[in-house]
């Protein structure tokens, strides 16, 4: 089988490796996009901080790869892609809808980091950790017209753990993904795979998300702004707040009985060389943190900030 990969990320690397490496198929083609690109949520454009160098990889293995310059309707990229006769497409960490007129080319495959239909959309696995969600999972579906809704090939699910944050738990997530391309992709080719229609009762869309919506809200419950911060930390941008018109990324918090007095929802207190805020019920230990993007401490912040204040929203 002939295939088209498309795909910019980190994870869609690992797939195309994965896809080159199958004896049953054949990459015949790529499409790859910049680091940074414009897209129709945000047309001033994104940075894709999971970049990763699909180009190079083609090159190397005299693979043909296009760049995404004007978008996925761009005609002259459509006859590229039509050039290379592929049998399917697999779609792996990209961020644009596949048009209808790459579909009628051939059938095309994508990866979406949920249990599908639940958490369809954007940003399903910082979501999920988001909203407290104890399992998810990766879905390997054939592309429709609306938002991750074609038939399901396969998924596979994993636990969302106490500990995680959305770097261990993208790591296996994308090992699930992997293993999804190697066992499902050869029986596409052979025509035993039976995608299967999903269940419509059961989709929950959820929007796409940018830096700015790291902003943390003090009055939701320790437990939540510990998900919400886990969500976002490294490699995203993080979960942030104000303190005397400096921003304060925080990528990492515990809950903290122990704080050393009750503190009010989005104030904080540094005492004994640790630096605690107040939540909607109870407090939370900031364990790892930068202002204006520069490594602090407790010290620091101290010096900068006094030992009790006010973190806020943006001004």
């Amino acid at each position: 089988m002939d295939v088209v990969f498309i795909g910019t990320t980190r994870f869609g690397l690992r797939c195309l490796e994965a896809i080159a490496a199958l004896p049953q198929c054949r990459v015949v083609g790529a499409v790859a996009a910049p680091p940074e690109f414009p897209i129709s949520y945000r047309p001033d454009g994104v940075r894709n901080v999971l970049h990763a160098d699909v180009p190079g990889f083609c090159e190397a293995r005299a693979i043909p790869c296009a760049l995404l310059a004007a978008g996925m309707n761009e005609p002259a990229l459509l006859e590229r892609v039509r050039g290379w006769r592929p049998d399917a497409f697999l779609v792996a960490g990209w961020y644009h809808m596949v048009p209808r007129a790459w579909r009628e080319i051939a059938p095309a495959y994508g990866l979406h980091a949920s249990l599908l239909p639940d958490y369809s959309g954007g940003a399903p696995l910082v979501w999920a950790m988001i909203n407290g969600e104890r399992e998810t999972g990766i879905t390997l579906f054939q592309l429709a017209g609306g938002i991750d809704d074609g038939p399901i090939v396969a998924q596979a699910a994993t636990e969302i753990r106490p500990d995680d944050t959305i770097a261990t738990l993208y790591e296996r997530i994308e090992r699930l993904g992997v293993g999804l391309v190697e066992a499902e992709l050869p029986r596409i080719a052979d025509g035993s795979a039976v995608p299967v229609a999903q269940d419509e009762s059961r989709r929950r869309i959820f929007p796409q998300r940018g830096p700015e919506d790291g902003l943390i809200d003090w009055a939701l419950p320790a437990a939540r702004i510990r998900d919400f911060v886990r969500a976002q930390t490294r490699p995203y941008p993080g979960a942030f707040a104000r303190a005397g018109g400096a921003t304060v990324t925080i990528w990492a918090v515990r809950i903290a009985p122990e704080a050393p007095a009750p503190l009010a929802a989005g104030r904080f207190a540094c005492a004994g060389g640790r630096l605690f805020a107040g939540t909607g019920d109870g407090a939370i230990e900031v364990v790892d943190f930068a202002v204006d993007g520069e490594p602090a401490d407790e010290e620091a912040f101290r010096a900068r900030f006094g030992a009790a204040g006010r973190l806020g929203a943006a001004p």
